[in-house]
């Protein structure tokens, strides 16, 4: 078994396809009246579903987080520069992401900074000063 992706349940499908193609920048081809959304993104599958489509097709109801941000995880994204984290943020934010944590540069040698989208789920945004390998992270 591998780990093939990650996805989020979301409330408001055209406003979360809106800001993670045109604020981050991923490439997602559906319109935004989807009910689902598959994406691969470098390597990696990340989709978003409908709340109420996924309740339907699981015939469950599922609990999400209220008012406030999401702390029960957070979506990582990597840039090769401390440079970049700081651009990244900076246009992020100023296309609407909401800045949560302005980029710092940590004890452990990591720049990096946290936005979150409009469902309020985190996106953090780090770098190492150098390429992303594994080994970046000890693993």
């Amino acid at each position: 078994m591998r780990l093939d992706g990650f996805g989020l349940m979301v409330k408001n499908m055209s406003e979360m396809i809106r800001f993670y193609r045109e604020v981050l920048g991923f490439e997602i081809k559906e319109k935004e009246d989807a009910t689902h959304v598959y994406l691969i993104k470098d390597n990696t599958l990340f989709m978003l579903y409908g709340r109420e489509d996924f309740e339907k097709m699981t015939g469950k109801r599922y609990e999400y987080i209220g008012k406030g941000l999401n702390g029960h995880f957070e979506i990582a994204l990597y840039v090769d520069t401390f440079e970049e984290v700081d651009k990244v943020y900076e246009e992020a934010v100023s296309k609407g992401a909401v800045p949560v944590f302005e980029p710092s540069t940590e004890p452990w040698g990591q720049r990096t900074c946290y936005i979150a989208d409009p469902e309020d789920n985190l996106i953090e945004i780090g770098s190492f000063n150098r390429p992303f390998e594994r080994q970046t992270f000890g693993v």
